[in-house]
């Protein structure tokens, strides 16, 4: 295999567009396509479309295969229901529940958010009361109609929604996860009566229970709709075969990408962290601690030999309670923007300078001091590099953003561009910790994988942080997210809530109701192309101690082992372990297709020392340092630190104390 770094100039030619598979990431500054055709890989960043997000997408594909997208596949990991979501750009709403049960979403878990604010800033509302409609009908707590659904009530509902004027509807009825027909009919006079609607119901988003979070998942699908749905359909009319990556990590038609929108939540850092493993593998790491850096944000996560996937991921600080890559996001990233807060300390942050206009030194017309302005002052980022292949740096406009922190704070401009790289490290070392010491789980012995566009700048900083020896900066670093995308399987998440002591389950009532949970998944991964004999099953369980609310998620195994296997994790996680009956809460079904045949290419061998492009200045060091152009390195090669390794896609800053080792990929494999 041979591979490729893009740039803008460079156009496909009329064999290279006969066909293959991309990989296409898109995110708050740049949109990342990799390409595998016959054999070898390619890739091509172009800045971010935020107002018109498939613009960039379908540029980027386009890229590769000019006017015969249709002889792709094409794999896409989308950032419109996130956007939406944190923008509040949602569709108009309404929340349908049973009488007495309107405000659930509004009340919550009344928990607060400022515990010793005597004026706490109120919570958002997620539906307004006006919007919020409730119907007589009425289920107990084993499922059994306690109040029949009529048409009178039916008909009644319908009008309501009518004369609303929204354009989503979101259905979430007491005990429906039990028995969701009551929904069903609901949702079925809806949709007779009003065509154009988009209707979510809490039976089919998230059949658990849990009131308020399955809820709150119900109306984050409905809302999310109308804008996903309406993006993916123009992306399938422009390219043809198009799978969506989902925030479970693993893929989707665009048919139920469209009916499923919250699952999109996500979607891109999942690619992320298939590709962070799938790399980790090819290095014969077992685990390793994550960082994906990119221009906004900054994702952490601990990865082994599967991915783990939670029910409590909080986005714009509602829960979502839907299966997602277990992962920890904080806003900082190569655009974050530094400031001076009221007392006149530095911040990071949150706040990002996008795509448009994005950091200065872009040459945009930005003149914020971002985190990437300052590694271009302090010289880690050398004034000859070109991002993207094609963008070259400004400098002066650089260190004149960097100066507006200086003078206030009386720094040098250099000094004044290290205090933000030390208050951003220690921003996405706290981050790194949160996933995995604050979690019981020592990461001395782990690797630090670091990538996306910032990410390899500031791996040395970060793994001395957490006491880490080694760092993997993987090949295609800065479009990790997007190679994730190619090695993604066509997979569903399906769960069912038990809620029953784990003593008195048997595997015969495991497999009953599994059945159609099965029949299910099957029948959808068989309609995108999986043979039935490839699909792959895996099955898991929450459980909990009688009396307790939180619960922890273990491989399925006989009742017995399994009681033993959620003792020894209770202590493990908490420090203790009670002598109280196990409950069963939910059993998480995951299904999937094949692994797609994609494996990294090899690079040619060489000995000795790399030979360097360039040696440049760098703040606080004496003597210049040597610059390596990543695609002239070969496997075998060793270098130390200080040293800069600079691509197309993203550039290494590998700090005094360091050495570098090139492997067989091209990894670059840096140790302490």
């Amino acid at each position: 295999m041979t591979v490729k770094h893009d740039d803008e100039s460079t156009k496909p030619s009329a064999t290279e567009t006969a066909g293959g598979e991309l990989g296409v990431d898109t995110g708050g500054t740049f949109t990342d396509v990799i390409a595998l055709q016959n054999g070898a890989l390619a890739v091509y960043k172009i800045a971010s479309t935020p107002e018109a997000p498939d613009a960039a997408v379908i540029d980027g594909v386009r890229h590769f295969a000019g006017d015969a997208a249709a002889d792709w596949r094409i794999v896409h990991g989308s950032t419109v229901a996130t956007n939406a979501l944190l923008e509040n750009k949602l569709a108009r709403t309404a929340y349908i529940a049973n009488t007495g049960f309107a405000d659930v979403l509004t009340i919550g878990r009344q928990a607060r958010r400022e515990l010793y604010a005597l004026e706490p800033e109120a919570a958002p509302v997620p539906v307004p009361a006006d919007l919020c409609f409730e119907i007589d009908a009425r289920r107990d707590a084993q499922g059994a109609p306690l109040v029949a659904l009529d048409d009178a009530m039916r008909g009644s509902l319908v009008e309501q929604v009518r004369e609303s004027g929204v354009e989503a509807v979101a259905i979430n009825l007491l005990f429906a996860f039990l028995d969701g027909a009551d929904e069903a009919a609901i949702e079925n006079a809806l949709r007779e009566a009003l065509p154009d609607l988009t209707i979510a119901r809490g039976s089919r988003v998230l059949p658990e229970y849990g009131e308020y979070e399955r809820g709150i998942a119900t109306w984050l699908n409905a809302a999310l709709g109308p804008a996903v749905g309406g993006y993916l359909r123009r992306l399938e009319a422009a390219l043809d075969r198009v799978a969506i990556m989902h925030g479970a990590a693993g893929t989707v038609g665009v048919d139920q990408a469209a009916d499923n929108a919250v699952n999109l939540l996500l979607s891109g850092p999942a690619g992320g962290l298939l590709g962070a493993r799938f790399v980790a593998r090819s290095a014969g790491l077992e685990r390793v601690l994550t960082l994906d850096m990119g221009g906004t944000s900054s994702d952490v996560a601990l990865v082994g030999d599967e991915l783990a996937l939670t029910s409590k991921t909080r986005i714009a600080d509602y829960p979502v309670a839907v299966p997602m890559v277990d992962m920890h996001t904080i806003g900082a990233g190569g655009g974050s923007i530094a400031w001076l807060d009221a007392g006149g300390l530095l911040q990071v942050g949150p706040q990002s300078a996008g795509a448009e206009p994005g950091p200065a030194c872009y040459g945009k017309g930005g003149d914020q001091p971002t985190v990437t302005d300052a590694h271009v002052v302090l010289g880690r980022l050398p004034a000859s590099t070109r991002l993207g292949g094609h963008m070259g740096l400004d400098v002066d406009a650089a260190r004149a953003a960097v100066a507006r922190i200086a003078e206030p704070l009386d720094l040098g401009v250099e000094d004044a561009a290290a205090g933000i790289l030390r208050v951003a490290d220690e921003a996405m070392t706290a981050a790194l910790r949160v996933i995995s010491v604050a979690r019981g789980e020592s990461v001395a012995d782990d690797s630090l994988l670091c990538f996306g566009g910032a990410g390899p700048l500031h791996a040395c900083a970060l793994a001395e942080g957490m006491g880490m020896k080694r760092v993997l900066i993987p090949v295609f670093a800065g479009v990790l997210s997007a190679l994730g995308m190619l090695v993604a399987r066509r997979s569903r998440e399906r769960s069912l809530s038990v809620l029953q002591p784990l003593a008195d389950i048997d595997a015969g009532q495991i497999d009953e109701w599994l059945a159609p949970l099965r029949n299910a998944t099957r029948d959808e991964l068989v309609e995108e192309g999986v043979a039935e004999a490839d699909i792959e099953e895996r099955l898991s369980a929450d459980l909990r101690y009688a009396g307790q609310s939180a619960s922890l998620n273990l491989p399925w195994q006989t009742p017995d082992d399994l009681l033993e296997a959620f003792h020894a994790a209770h202590a493990a996680r908490y420090g203790h372990r009670f002598d109280l009956a196990v409950e069963l809460v939910n059993l998480r079904l995951h299904r999937a297709g094949p692994v797609p045949d994609v494996a990294l290419p090899e690079i040619k061998a060489g000995d000795g020392m790399p030979a360097a492009a360039e040696t440049v200045a760098v703040h606080g060091l004496g003597d210049d340092v040597p610059v390596y152009d990543r695609d002239s390195l070969c496997a075998g090669q060793r270098f130390e630190g200080p040293a800069i390794v600079r691509e197309s896609v993203t550039t290494t800053w590998i700090a005094a104390g360091w050495s570098v080792d090139v492997d067989q990929a091209g990894n670059l494999l840096l140790e302490q």
